[in-house]
């Protein structure tokens, strides 16, 4: 089956990047379906690129590849390897991404490995199409105790599709699973927990923010999920982290990590961070540290404004709750928001709250989450790592 490319689309090939949209096909010959693999011509008839269809997102064609080349077993395993190659060993226990997206030239698919385990998420009509053959390649790779599917997200409605979860292969895993981060011991919700089970792309700012905690320190984590970043910070020697979330069960497991690092009767808050903040406030609390791992506000260009209010507003608030020095790691993981506009957020909250900073660091994903150069959208999360002044 073949797609006709627009001539005036052309530059979108010239780019290499890898989302074709419904409005830049002409025409389309035969009738495709969800994930069928479907060459992509010139209106001229010459070859432009191979990709996975999918009829129901006006992202319709997601290419796979710029060669004229099968898109058949051999071609996942290809891919899957050199994904895997990239990353380089594991050790036992350990937690990382294997397979990112577009950024791994794969569209749609995502690849975790907590120990043990591999988490697949087929985000896209065409991966749901070849996840099974996908998972019996992982299986084949690296021989993991079980494969577990987590394509529980809202982004599949855009392709047609219902969210689903459960075993691909092999065992399941148990209730909870338990890893080591840079010597830090975690329990990891596979099943249930938020995205794949824990936050991957922060492991690197855990590590800076235990970097810069001072002993004695007063911090507070907000939107703390399972306390990540509470763990780095008691083992650097803070005297208080607060946890401040929205869920009393991840608050919950959060305490379970924390006691699994030897850390008891540690401070949980369970409550919107926006009302924690400013009842801190009038109570004039002030912190060393204020960690700020929002969930992403930014769910489609339609509420972009009201998501830069947000970070707005709970960034003014962070800025007042800090002491003279105190450091502020801030982050936004919402992909419609780039680095230029959130630091400019920051700024404005920082303006509006009388406060003079520095940028220390400016903050993003490991490199088990890269981000290919013809697809920027891939550099999802940002975040600046601040000092009052």
């Amino acid at each position: 089956m073949k797609a006709v490319l627009h001539n005036d689309r052309l530059k979108t090939i010239q780019r290499r990047h890898p989302w074709i949209f419904s409005k830049a096909i002409k025409r389309f010959s035969g009738s495709p379906g969800s994930g069928d693999v479907v060459t992509l011509v010139s209106e001229g008839g010459d070859f432009l690129a191979r990709g996975l269809w999918s009829p129901e997102s006006t992202i319709r064609l997601r290419v796979l590849t710029w060669e004229d080349e099968l898109i058949d077993t051999g071609f996942w395993e290809k891919r899957l390897k050199r994904a895997i190659a990239w990353r380089g060993s594991v050790p036992p226990n350990e937690a990382r991404r294997l397979v990112h997206a577009e950024s791994d030239y794969l569209p749609g698919l995502v690849v975790d490995q907590y120990g043990g385990w591999l988490v697949l998420q087929a985000l896209t009509a065409g991966i749901d199409r070849y996840k099974h053959d996908i998972a019996e390649i992982l299986n084949k790779l690296l021989n993991p105790r079980g494969i577990y599917e987590r394509s529980d997200v809202d982004v599949r409605a855009r392709e047609g599709l219902k969210e689903t979860t459960g075993l691909l292969l092999g065992e399941t895993p148990p209730d909870l699973v338990e890893i080591l981060e840079n010597n830090h011991r975690f329990w990891v919700d596979i099943q249930h927990g938020h995205k794949t089970g824990f936050y991957l792309d922060q492991r690197e700012n855990r590590q800076i923010c235990a970097d810069f905690v001072q002993p004695g320190m007063q911090v507070m984590n907000l939107f703390s999920y399972t306390g990540g970043f509470s763990v780095y910070a008691y083992a650097a020697g803070a005297e208080t982290v607060i946890s401040v979330d929205a869920s009393h069960s991840a608050l919950e497991l959060a305490d379970q990590n924390l006691a699994l690092n030897g850390f008891s009767d540690t401070p949980l808050l369970a409550g919107d961070v926006f009302e924690v903040l400013r009842d801190y406030r009038r109570e004039g609390q002030t912190f060393d540290m204020i960690i700020l791992d929002p969930p992403k506000f930014a769910k489609s260009s339609q509420n972009l404004e009201s998501a830069l209010r947000g970070y707005k507003d709970i960034n003014f608030l962070a800025w007042q709750l800090l002491k003279p020095n105190g450091i502020l790691m801030t982050f936004s993981c919402s992909g419609l928001v780039e680095a230029d506009l959130f630091r400019k957020v920051v700024f404005g909250a920082l303006e509006d709250a009388g406060r003079d900073a520095q940028v220390l660091r400016q903050l993003e994903a490991p490199p088990d989450h890269p981000v290919a150069l013809t697809f920027p959208e891939g550099a999802y999360l940002k975040g600046l790592l601040c000092r009052v002044i």
